[in-house]
């Protein structure tokens, strides 16, 4: 245990050394004073960067609340975010302390990716990996905390795009027989700012799923503002089937994804409930009579394991299987071509 504690405090100081690396790589003239102070905090922590990238962030909020020239209810939130070819700004009205939080999410880059591998069946090597979004932070919330604040606040797409170009970044070292699952909400999905960094993003379309979460009711299939030009791109579409919100069949039929997800609310105790493998089991017969894959997510017993084989399920995911990992040589290890190779 003690030396996985170590590794894990390795991890986030590479992480955190990377961070800091990003923000002094930055050339912004507006934001040069604040990388000088940025430059010194390194300095006067040696060996030790969390504690600058701490007091940076600490002493950011300071500065942008002396700023705050009117009242907490009326202060709104300014926030620029490039892509390949375009740029938008946001002006909505937030709460102040939401504001300040994604403001230095989005201003200094506190995003990592970590991906989680998932299984072919019965066969169980990695076909794909998913990215999932953590976040550096003094408070320990979770990922789906942050993107709900965001929305609330009326930013929720730009945390999302800043999100999906982190992931695009470090989708660069997963192995390349292997393909890379992006969370995005139907909403955001049809910001054109998406379509460009996908479009200009190294990875081959075919290997890039995305993975559409939330109400699918604006997710329209041929529309130009709706899916019709990420599959344009020739990029997979996967939807989830949901025991919680499920998702009607006849919507299934009109999206006619490339793969539907079982999510953990249909994966949960199926072993021991009959209603729970019904369920599971209509939706992977309706999956295969659309020509979509199915992948179980959530799998976290070797009962489930078995159950979800026995349906004829595509793959899976879940704790069972792989948890997610932010180490490169771990995605490089899930490769079907590494695992192709005899043991030495």
């Amino acid at each position: 245990m003690a030396q996985e504690a170590g590794s894990d405090e390795l991890t986030m100081r590479g992480q955190v050394v990377e961070i800091i690396g990003a923000i002094l790589a930055d050339t912004e003239p507006r934001g040069e004073e604040s990388r000088n102070k940025l430059r010194r905090l390194v300095e006067a922590h040696p060996g030790n960067p969390e504690a600058a990238l701490l007091e940076h962030l600490i002493e950011t909020r300071e500065v942008a609340e002396a700023e705050r020239e009117v009242p907490v209810e009326q202060a709104s939130a300014n926030l620029h975010l490039e892509s390949s070819d375009n740029a938008q700004t946001v002006a909505v009205p937030v709460s102040h302390a939401v504001r300040e939080d994604i403001q230095a999410i989005l201003k200094d880059k506190l995003l990592l990716t970590a991906f989680q591998p998932v299984h072919a069946l019965p066969g169980g090597e990695v076909v794909g990996v998913e990215a999932l979004t953590r976040f550096v932070g003094v408070d320990g919330a979770g990922a789906d905390v942050w993107f709900r604040e965001a929305e609330e606040a009326g930013l929720g797409t730009e945390l999302e795009i800043a999100a999906l170009l982190c992931a695009l970044t470090a989708a660069k070292d997963v192995p390349e027989d292997i393909a890379v699952a992006l969370n995005l909400t139907p909403a955001t999905s049809r910001d054109p700012r998406v379509r460009n960094l996908l479009a200009a993003s190294p990875l081959a379309p075919e290997r890039i799923i995305i993975e559409l979460n939330g109400s699918l009711a604006g997710a329209g299939v041929h529309s130009s503002d709706g899916l019709g030009p990420l599959r344009r791109l020739g990029l997979r579409i996967a939807v989830s089937a949901s025991g919680a919100g499920y998702v009607s069949m006849d919507r299934l039929e009109e999206l006619n994804p490339d793969i539907i997800k079982l999510d953990r609310h249909l994966i949960e105790g199926i072993g021991s409930s009959d209603g729970q493998k019904l369920r599971a089991r209509a939706v992977a017969e309706l999956a295969r009579e659309l020509g979509a894959f199915v992948v179980a997510e959530g799998v976290e017993t070797p009962e489930e394991l078995d159950e979800v084989t026995a349906l004829d399920i595509t793959a899976a995911q879940g704790y069972l299987l792989g948890r997610p990992s932010v180490h490169p040589l771990d995605w490089s290890a899930w490769s079907i071509k590494a695992q192709a190779q005899p043991a030495q």
